[in-house]
């Protein structure tokens, strides 16, 4: 990555691009943002944080136009405004970078940053010349795409790139990047923040909202907080900490965050044996009945890998899988689920739900032919599974008809927890437990896990979240290049030895 940009100017304490004074904004009876007073320095990287329901995403939304607020007004870079518009916004200089990225994936990576705002020449599309921007643009934020290349045959790095420079060529004075952390690797992360820091060097400010704390105490200058609707406190990164900013967005103090580790059981529910197939070598592990079992290492160890192995959907090429003392084939994920073994997968929104499908379509898609005499189900065993699940699992809902895609990030995942327990499985593989959502909702994902270990139920818990994998494992196996490197008990945990064995 080129560093040429990371001069970080000083940031002028008194040199504000952005306040907002008084913004409140109303749907109907409900108040989604109330009498919010908030201002950004030029040049700085400011986070923005809080639960779920905070009211970030309606804030955003008023900042670039789409919503306008029904009280307050808008300082930005000297103008006064009462809303703004797309165009408006646009055109002072302020774009967004949302987690569902606004691009037309059959136009090429030049066609995308340009579209609207097409270069001609003599009457026609002068492609040559938006091409050649385009690689000057990536080559100033020290990377290189093909201007040509058609989006969809980018990866999400490569696609979050194209929004950044997308952005730059609309000469933002202010992007504000929302989650944009979410969906990438570490590595992918680590240039994301080169980045940011180059963006930063060039003077452009960024409003930076993520739910991952450790990245906000690495790149950010300073963060705010909101809180049911409300703004409830800034404070310079380099003078606060993570149980501060934890206090201020949920209301209290949290106290714990991972409930206590299990009692050993020797009872072994799951043996791996010397399993193998293109991404796994040889490995061998035991699960134990009502343990949390976590995978550590480092992106391309294979932990998702020998998730999706054990749950047959992988094919295992060597090796065998013993459950309760009797060797299985799991062939399948219906083979799987035909012996009491579930997974909740890494992308929930791709693999764990179907957005657009009710709450309850949604949990008993996995149990229809339990439900099912003729093929005709049975409506009120269904509901009543659904209204238990709903209820063990204090999912956050207005009916069980309401779309999955309307909930918080942290209540789809109980969804798909919900769709695991109601196949009553005994063995739970959980891939990134609570990726993408708040606080709040991670500590209640920890208190079910492990209320569900002191009931039984087996896990095996991949996560890349070094303070989860340490909180939340009775046991944790290291994987580098698809096979064990180490097992670690409770009294050994700390990041640094996972991180030694996971590069070694």
């Amino acid at each position: 990555m080129n560093n040429r940009l990371e001069e970080t100017p000083q940031i002028d304490d008194t040199d504000i691009i952005l306040e907002v004074h008084k913004i409140s904004k109303r749907f109907g009876g409900i108040k989604a943002l109330n009498n919010i007073d908030f201002s950004v320095r030029r040049g700085e990287v400011h986070a923005l944080v809080g639960e779920n329901g905070a009211g970030k995403s309606t804030f955003i939304k008023i900042l670039t136009g789409a919503h306008a607020p029904s009280e307050g007004k808008i300082m930005f870079d000297g103008k006064e405004y009462s809303g703004l518009t797309p165009a408006l916004a646009l055109d002072a200089g302020i774009t967004a970078i949302y987690q569902e990225f606004n691009l037309i994936p059959f136009l090429s990576v030049s066609e995308n940053i340009y579209f609207g705002r097409e270069l001609m020449k003599q009457g026609f599309l002068d492609y040559e010349q938006m091409n050649e921007n385009t690689k000057k643009m990536f080559k100033e934020i020290g990377t290189a795409i093909n201007p040509k290349i058609r989006v969809q045959r980018l990866g999400i790095a490569q696609q979050q790139l194209v929004e950044i420079v997308k952005a730059i060529s609309k000469n933002a004075k202010l992007i504000i990047m929302d989650e944009p952390s979410a969906p990438l690797t570490e590595q992918e992360t680590e240039t994301l923040h080169t980045i940011v820091r180059q963006l930063k060097g060039r003077g452009i400010t960024i409003i930076y909202i993520s739910h991952r704390m450790e990245e906000i105490f690495e790149i950010c200058d300073r963060v705010s907080v909101f809180r049911d609707g409300k703004y409830i406190s800034t404070h310079p990164v380099s003078e606060t900490s993570r149980e501060t900013l934890i206090a201020d967005m949920v209301g209290r103090e949290m106290g714990e965050t991972f409930p206590d580790l299990g009692h050993i059981n020797e009872e072994k529910v799951l043996e791996v044996s010397h399993v193998s197939n293109r991404r796994l070598k040889d490995m061998s592990l035991v699960l134990r009945k009502g343990e949390i079992l976590g995978i550590g290492g480092l992106v391309g160890a294979g932990r998702t890998e020998l998730l999706r192995a054990l749950y047959g959907a992988d094919e295992i090429t060597e090796g065998e899988i013993i459950l309760k003392g009797k060797k299985i084939n799991i062939t399948s994920p219906a083979v799987a689920l035909k012996n009491s073994i579930a997974l909740l997968p890494e992308d929930r929104k791709q693999q764990g739900v179907i957005m657009g499908m009710s709450i309850e379509h949604n949990i008993s898609f996995a149990i229809l032919d339990r439900l099912s005499r003729f093929a005709v189900i049975k409506k009120k065993q269904e509901k009543d599974i659904c209204n238990k699940l709903v209820a063990d699992l204090s999912i956050k809902i207005s009916s069980l008809l309401q779309p999955v895609m309307k909930l918080s990030g942290g209540n789809q995942q109980k969804v798909v927890l919900a769709k695991c327990l109601a196949t009553e499985c005994n063995v739970l593989f959980i891939d990134e437990p609570t990726r993408g959502i708040d606080v709040g909702a991670k500590q209640e994902i920890y208190k079910i896990m492990r209320q569900l270990a002191d009931n039984g139920t087996s896990i095996i818990m991949v996560s890349s979240e070094m303070s989860e994998l340490i909180g939340m494992s009775d046991r944790i196996i290291v994987m580098k290049e698809g096979q064990v490197v180490k097992e670690l008990m409770p009294e050994e945990y700390s990041q640094e030895l996972i991180l030694n064995y996971a590069a070694l």
